[in-house]
């Protein structure tokens, strides 16, 4: 192996990719140090440009294959590679699987420091493409270019694109002619809304100007065949927009609801703007069996509420979650960040009562709504700062829990929440993470009291980096 200079950062040759690292990326050694390098698979042999040195460590990025590992797999999609999305396409599903496998285990060993029980083989996907119930695609009049295009020498004076963000580039986006994370009519919709905007010369949004007619078109569907589409707009334009709302009703009749939404904001979320309904619902519902029963159980799902994005997937995540909890009929439960109340209407059937607490207050109302749809009484919901509404006052109305569930942001709890569980030692915590880091660090506070007793990876993202971890602790 050698190396030259370039900018001072260095540039390594022949290296060898060694393993798998957090985040989607592999790791070589070189001279006793670290490097991180992304879009690699333990066995590939590369040049590696150095872009930021540290005292333990180095990233960088490819500039060249030697040899292509056995690992790699070829990428089904035709933008791997420019678009941010599916980043792990080049690595077979197996060894994804192993990939997240081995970070849950890393995280929980090197972080939490705590005594462990064998961890159980993570659970895939039933499927790995058209699996998601959501997707955004943003409009922009910078396309942005792939390498081939610019080498074409062709002139592309029309830049305008419906697509996905350039990684790194909040201005450009990737035209997309085919997705493979929603089934149809995902796609379908998308050429039909894109085709309709440059026949009739309708403005896509300059992201860095901010200004143009079409900004966002996000689709949601549900596992009952039900879709909503949301036109997020810059501009109101009356009667181009009922125009081109009322045209695409007719091409599309099998969809329930069609929203919109005038943004004039410079950012792209819409939680605090007024969404109108142009045709249909304004709502789609998902069903879930309930666990342990018949009863199949229907969540209003509204533009702004949050659901699972792996429908079926999030079904067995819960499953996992219920069966770990083993709710008794006379037991309380507590659900932290209960978000919609999906998780507490889930398992509601096991327990005497189920407490839900979120920070988000729309949630809460929908959680509402979901137990009264489903007719279930013995749930009962709070929005506020989990840190701020767990008070002795607040268990004394609502009770001692005999088990929390807790599914917290990426960023783990907050010190008081986990202070507050190590006071009201429930019997049974079961914490759901979509962040293995966070929660070994969170796992390594609550062993003061606390015994990790089961560990159940679940690939809930087919294709990234993400995984779930689901652990039981029971009181020691």
């Amino acid at each position: 192996m050698g190396r030259k200079n370039r900018n001072r950062k260095p540039l390594l040759e022949n290296v060898t990719i060694l393993d798998t690292a957090a985040e989607g990326k592999s790791l070589a050694r070189v001279d006793e140090k670290v490097v991180f390098v992304p879009q690699t698979v333990p066995g590939d042999v590369v040049d590696i440009q150095i872009t930021k040195k540290r005292k333990s460590y180095m990233e960088g990025r490819v500039t060249k294959f030697h040899s292509y590992s056995d690992k790699r797999v070829e990428p089904f999609c035709e933008h791997f590679g420019v678009c941010g999305g599916c980043k792990w396409q080049f690595i077979s599903y197996e060894d994804q699987l192993a990939n997240k496998q081995r970070t849950v285990y890393d995280a929980l060993t090197r972080i939490a420091k705590v005594e462990l029980p064998e961890i159980e083989t993570i659970l895939p996907s039933k499927e790995t493409t058209f699996y998601r119930n959501k997707l955004e695609f943003t409009f922009s009049n910078k396309e942005w270019l792939t390498q081939e295009q610019v080498e074409s020498g062709e002139s592309f004076d029309n830049r305008n694109a419906l697509g996905f963000h350039v990684p790194g580039r909040f201005d450009k986006v990737l035209n997309v002619e085919k997705c493979w994370l929603q089934a149809e009519p995902s796609n379908s919709i998308r050429d039909w809304v894109k085709k309709y905007a440059i026949d009739h010369n309708l403005e896509f949004f300059d992201l860095r100007e901010q200004v143009g007619f079409l900004r966002n078109l996000t689709v949601r569907t549900s596992s009952n065949g039900e879709v909503m589409v949301i036109f997020s707009l810059y501009e109101a334009q009356e009667e181009i927009r009922t125009k081109m709302l009322t045209e695409f009703k007719e091409a599309f009749p099998q969809i329930t609801s069609i929203l919109y939404v005038i943004n004039g904001k410079r950012n792209d979320t819409i939680g605090d703007l007024e969404i109108e309904c142009f045709s249909g619902k304004n709502h789609i519902f998902e069903e879930m069996k309930a666990f342990g029963s018949e009863q199949v159980l229907k969540f209003k799902i509204g533009p702004k509420s949050f659901y699972q994005t792996n429908s079926a997937q999030a079904a067995e995540l819960y499953r996992i979650t219920a069966e770990f909890a083993n709710i008794q009929a006379t037991e309380t439960v507590y659900d932290l960040y209960t978000g919609t109340g999906t998780i507490a209407n889930f398992v509601a059937g096991k327990a005497k009562k189920v407490v839900g607490v979120e920070y988000v207050e729309d949630a809460i109302i929908d959680a509402k709504l979901n137990a009264n749809n489903n007719d279930i009484d013995n749930t009962v919901f709070y929005a506020g700062d989990m840190k701020d509404v767990f008070t002795s006052e607040f268990v004394d109305k609502n009770g001692q829990p005999d088990v929390i569930i807790t599914d917290p942001p990426r960023a783990g709890m907050h010190q008081d929440v986990i202070d507050v569980m190590l006071k009201l030692e429930a019997n049974r915590i079961i914490y759901v993470s979509c962040n293995p880091a966070t929660q070994a660090r969170d796992l390594q506070l609550l062993d003061e009291k606390y015994k990790v007793t089961k560990v159940q990876p679940v690939d809930m993202f087919p294709h990234t980096h993400h995984v779930e971890n689901v652990v039981l602790l029971e009181l020691k």
